[in-house]
């Protein structure tokens, strides 16, 4: 179990969760709340460094945003510096998954004397991502319409919590390369729900204008990206493209995986994270 804590910042009081030793690590998501369960993410780093896995504005029992610009990720790092100052941590390395991936390349163009390296996993480095035929949020995608079913059965408060669970698996096997690790996820700790007022910005507000790619050239600490072969969410060729972009960087493509490397090829992942040593 991850151990919960709280830091009280000039931006508000923050829960967050501490697990493993040595170099201080952040981890942290746009929409989701952690809890001591911890995240299969994360877990990994917590064998080689301190990580610290930040409920983000609006999460868990962090501070509400008392408006929406407080949700966007130029506002998350202000959050993530303030954090970073009251735990006395002169430095700290940053790894990302999905839109925490986004939010590692944000955070090292805003504030790269702040950071040690990045990591950024399965995501992308523009909205093109969810434009593309292999992601599942893309209207041609062969899974969205079943998804957006999905989704509003989900939205619906006359959903029975047990069609709720098997909505909510069908939707997760989606992001997953075969079946066996999906139910192999299901049965070790976790935590990291959807927060959906954070989520509607990102969706709604965020995203729409998000491109940073023409930057990525600014980037000079170390960066390791990864992404699975298999992406459904944010397709592999998103991944090469912040490689190319960012030339120094270190690129990692899991050839039997979705969108789930760390428990899809854990053994994998865990000479991955070693790398970044």
């Amino acid at each position: 179990m991850w151990e919960q804590g709280f830091i009280e910042t000039e931006r508000g009081i923050f829960e967050y969760f501490t697990a493993g030793q040595g170099e201080p690590l952040a981890v942290a998501h746009l929409y989701m709340a952690f809890d001591k369960r911890g995240s299969l993410s994360a877990n990994p780093f917590a064998k080689h460094y301190k990580v610290y896995l930040i409920n983000t504005r609006g999460a868990g029992h962090s501070v509400n945003a008392e408006n929406e610009n407080q949700l966007s990720m130029k506002e998350i790092i202000k959050d993530l510096e303030v954090i970073r100052t009251a735990l006395n941590i002169k430095k700290w390395a940053f790894a990302g998954h999905s839109t925490g991936g986004m939010l590692a390349l944000q955070y090292a163009l805003e504030a790269p004397s702040s950071l040690t390296k990045i990591t950024a996993g399965c995501t992308a480095a523009s909205k093109e991502y969810a434009e593309h035929k292999s992601c599942i949020y893309c209207s041609e995608n062969k899974h969205f319409s079943r998804m957006i079913e999905i989704m509003e059965l989900l939205n619906n408060p006359d959903t029975v919590q047990e069609e709720r669970q098997k909505l909510g698996y069908e939707w997760a096997l989606m992001s997953y390369y075969s079946e066996d690790k999906l139910i192999e996820a299901k049965k070790r700790p976790n935590s990291g729900h959807t927060v959906g007022k954070n989520l509607d910005y990102f969706r709604k507000v965020e995203v729409k204008n998000y491109d940073i790619r023409s930057q990525l050239k600014n980037i000079k600490l170390p960066t390791y990206i990864y992404a699975g072969r298999y992406d459904a969410q944010c397709p592999v060729e998103f991944g090469i493209e912040i490689a190319e972009l960012i030339t120094h960087s270190n690129l990692t493509i899991f050839e039997k995986s979705n969108h789930n490397p760390f428990i899809e090829e854990e053994e994998k992942f865990s000479e991955f994270v070693e790398m970044t040593l």
